[in-house]
């Protein structure tokens, strides 16, 4: 599962000015980031100063290890890609970016089931005519990405995780379910023997920040947070289940959510504005808890590949998000240790026991003289053997290792001449799967 950041300010027409950006997303923690590239209508590829700016923002994130992920999108609703003329240029757009900035995830268009983003949302009968157009856009950027690279994952969806569902007034809007739902429907109508999208996204926001992630459920309401997992996997294989697109199995990526923080006296000169009333934001532990729960409950979805924070860095409006891990002047707050920390567990395949899960981990083993190390993937309970000539066994240790850290095996290998072999049985000691097994041949130190 990929542990990331929704963060722009890694898009940069300078080098330096990128990578001093996306460090600060490597010493959070973060493994990913998912940035935004704007279509305007007539665009069929980026500019050469977006191109720049996407080759800055994979160079930085190649250099520090960061998967990057790419949102397509169009600015607001006046620009909604309708037509067919539009749909083709958008789709040739996302082709592009994917061509010329070795894109190798991309999310087509932003929050679709909104009307800040997409509109109409209904027509005068008041239908949802939305979705239909969303998965014409899909279907058709589907095959044009695929054209240009069969290797791209193209992720659909994007979707805000309430909406109205009634036609007219000043906000028509969608909630997720009826916008899946709908989604389906216009798929089986459109006859396609091809899938639309590899993956499904979703921003999973609670209604405000006090919320805890894991009180966020809605069994009997169409809102969709971070605690309806089952529910929108139910949604998904009621959408597309016995067609070509996969439903229920569907990978899915959570790319957006968001726990806005208070500001101390200190920092508040680095803001401008005031927060709007409905935030409530909570102090820096609880941010740092909230976002803790919050990767627990991705890291147990068995279909989720990707949990991003919304931001890594705070807006310096206090009307936009304040809910990075560091301020505006990218100084650290109280909450960072603690989201580094369970992006550290989790990684590690340690920070919540998971129902159904098995995991397996896997080893690499480099010998130093009479010193073995080893280094684990995952967390790792390990039984370490060392075997001469003839099979006899020389020594069985006990031993522990953590994931993504070498280790000096509690054995050594023998100066004298003969024949050494090592054999290494590995288990996950949190949520255990099948033993790992690992044997090498070993020099006389």
């Amino acid at each position: 599962m990929l542990l990331g950041a929704t963060e722009d300010a890694v898009r940069s027409q300078s080098p330096a000015v990128a990578q001093a950006q996306m460090d600060l997303l490597a010493k959070a923690g973060f493994g990913a980031v998912r940035i935004t590239q704007i279509w305007e209508p007539g665009d069929t590829k980026p500019s050469a100063a977006d191109a720049a700016v996407l080759a800055n923002v994979m160079t930085a994130a190649r250099k520090d290890g960061i998967e990057v992920l790419t949102t397509v999108m169009n600015y607001g609703s006046k620009t909604t890609p309708l037509t067919d003329a539009d749909q083709a240029d958008f789709a040739a757009f996302a082709a592009a970016v994917v061509r010329t900035a070795s894109v190798r995830h991309l999310i087509v268009g932003n929050e679709p089931n909104l009307n800040r983003y997409w509109l109409p949302q209904f027509d005068d009968s008041g239908a949802d005519v939305a979705a239909a157009a969303y998965e014409s856009l899909l279907a058709m950027t589907y095959d044009t990405v695929k054209a240009a690279d069969p290797t791209a994952e193209v992720i659909g969806g994007a979707l805000a995780p309430r909406g109205g569902d009634v036609g007219g007034g000043i906000r028509p809007t969608h909630s997720p379910t009826l916008f899946i739902e709908d989604l389906g429907a216009a798929y089986r109508a459109s006859g396609r023997t091809a899938p639309i999208m590899d993956a499904l996204t979703l921003h999973p926001y609670e209604e405000h920040s006090s919320i805890a992630p894991a009180d966020g459920v809605h069994p009997n309401s169409t809102t969709i947070e971070l605690a309806d997992y089952g529910k929108l996997v139910t949604l998904l294989g009621q959408a597309f289940d016995g067609t070509a697109q996969p439903g229920s199995m569907l990978p899915i990526y959570f790319d957006e959510f968001g726990v806005e923080s208070q500001i101390p006296p200190a920092k508040r000169p680095l803001y401008t504005g005031t927060e709007v009333p409905v935030t409530q934001p909570v102090d820096e532990a609880t941010q740092a808890s909230y976002y803790a729960q919050a990767i627990q409950l991705a890291f147990c979805d068995p279909t989720v590949r990707g949990f991003f924070l919304f931001h890594a860095v705070d807006e310096k409006a206090m009307a936009g998000w304040q809910s990075g891990v560091y301020y505006p002047d990218d100084t650290p707050k109280a909450s960072l240790a603690g989201v580094r920390y369970a992006i550290d567990r989790a990684r590690r395949g340690v920070i919540a026991k998971c129902p159904g899960m098995a995991l397996t981990p896997k080893a690499t083993v480099v010998q130093q003289g009479q010193l073995v190390r080893l280094t684990c993937d995952l967390d790792c309970s390990l039984v370490v053997q060392l075997y001469g000539g003839g099979g006899h066994l020389l020594a069985s240790k006990r031993w522990h290792g953590t994931g993504g850290r070498p280790t000096t095996l509690p054995i050594r290998v023998p100066q004298t001449k003969g024949t050494y072999r090592l054999r290494v049985s590995l288990v996950a000691p949190v949520n255990p799967g099948k033993p790992g097994l690992l044997r090498r041949v070993l020099a006389p130190a």
